[in-house]
């Protein structure tokens, strides 16, 4: 890709002066506006912050806060109206179509609430797609699919199941491996646990913890509380305007319980009978 990398502007390197990972997202005085003039709604109202290379960061905030607005900045699917937003020192507002293409392609995957998977596809052949936009080899891309299914622990049994046949934690789960295909530093998933059982949801949010300790960069947007204290610190939005990084020690220890209390699954097991995985 011919991009030039831009240089942030000074402070925006600093930012996280007590942690001496790299910053890897960093937003500046973005505002985002949506309407006419005699309408005009501002969905984000000078929102900065960073993200650091490796952090698991959770983005919490109603409906209607702008949170969704903000998830599609910085998946690089949509620009702000005004401001700086620095993907791995690119600045994403020089960059053409076929340039973001290729960044959302190699730099981020998504993982959805509705998962957003193909009915008609097998499991391994929905986490296949996204490399038939790649110039992988087709002889590597069920490799890649594997290595990514035995990430998120799914059973071998289900690889060659349709999406039909699979539980809600399992979609989810097929959804995140397919957000790691194209092995991206960056995870950006907005409510993954928001159609899911508080159970499978524990099941989900361990999963995206296992991808932290490999080095992922994990950002989960949510309404529940309970989920952003899954992270290592949380950033509260409302109104369109951040409210700054709640951190929170401690998630509640409904979820906690729920996570201890689940058995192991493994990649050439099948769950528990009568549990949901």
């Amino acid at each position: 890709m011919s991009v030039v990398t831009a240089t942030p502007p000074a402070g925006i390197a600093n930012a996280n002066q007590s942690n001496s990972r790299k910053v890897l997202l960093s937003v500046r005085d973005v505002l985002k506006v949506y309407g006419s003039r005699e309408a005009v709604t501002r969905a984000l109202d000078d929102v900065s912050f960073d993200i650091c290379e490796g952090e698991f960061v959770g983005v919490m905030g109603p409906s209607g806060s702008g949170k969704s607005t903000l998830m599609n900045i910085l998946g690089c699917l949509d620009k702000p109206t005004a401001g700086d937003y620095y993907l791995q020192g690119l600045n994403v507002a020089e960059l053409d179509d076929d340039e973001l293409t290729e960044v959302r392609a190699l730099s981020i995957g998504f993982v959805f609430q509705s998962f957003n998977l193909l009915p008609r596809l097998s499991v391994i052949e929905n986490v296949m797609l996204p490399l038939s936009y790649t110039n992988v080899p087709r002889a590597q891309r069920e490799m890649r699919a594997v290595h990514a299914l035995q990430a998120v622990t799914l059973p071998v049994d289900h690889w060659d199941h349709r999406i039909s046949e699979l539980s809600g934690g399992q979609m989810q789960r097929v959804a995140i491996a397919r957000s790691l295909v194209n092995d991206p530093p960056i995870i950006l998933a907005d409510e993954p646990t928001g159609n899911l059982d508080s159970a499978t949801g524990a099941l989900v949010m361990e999963t995206f913890h296992k991808l932290q300790e490999r080095g992922k960069t994990i950002v989960l947007i949510t309404h529940d509380p309970g989920i952003a204290a899954e992270a290592d610190r949380a950033v509260t939005i409302r109104d369109g305007r951040i409210h700054d990084g709640a951190y929170i020690a401690h998630a509640p220890q409904t979820l906690r319980g729920a996570i201890d209390n689940l058995p192991m699954i493994y990649a050439d097991a099948n769950p528990t009978k009568g549990v949901k995985a």
